[in-house]
C-alpha cells in the first residue's frame, strides 16, 4: 500500500455512512439495515495499528450487561 492506514478515519468513515443510512428519507429495507447495521457495529469500534496488522475491537454487549459480570 502506497499510503499508510489510518484506522481511526476507516471508522469515522463507517459512522458517517451509519448516519447518512439513518438519516435519508428512504425506509429502511432489508439491504439498507444491514448496511447501517454493519455500518454502525464497525464505527462504534476501537482501532490498534501494530506492526502492520489492524484490530478493531467492537463490544457487542447489550447495554449494561458489561456490569452484570
Amino acid at each position: 500500500m502506497a499510503e499508510e492506514v489510518d484506522p481511526d478515519a476507516m471508522i469515522q468513515r463507517y459512522k458517517d455512512r451509519a448516519h447518512a443510512v439513518e438519516k435519508r428519507d428512504l425506509p429502511l429495507i432489508a439491504p439498507a439495515e444491514q448496511d447501517f447495521l454493519d455500518d454502525a457495529i464497525i464505527g462504534d469500534a476501537t482501532a490498534i495499528l501494530e506492526s502492520g496488522i489492524s484490530t478493531l475491537t467492537v463490544d457487542l454487549r447489550l447495554p449494561g450487561a458489561e456490569s452484570a459480570s
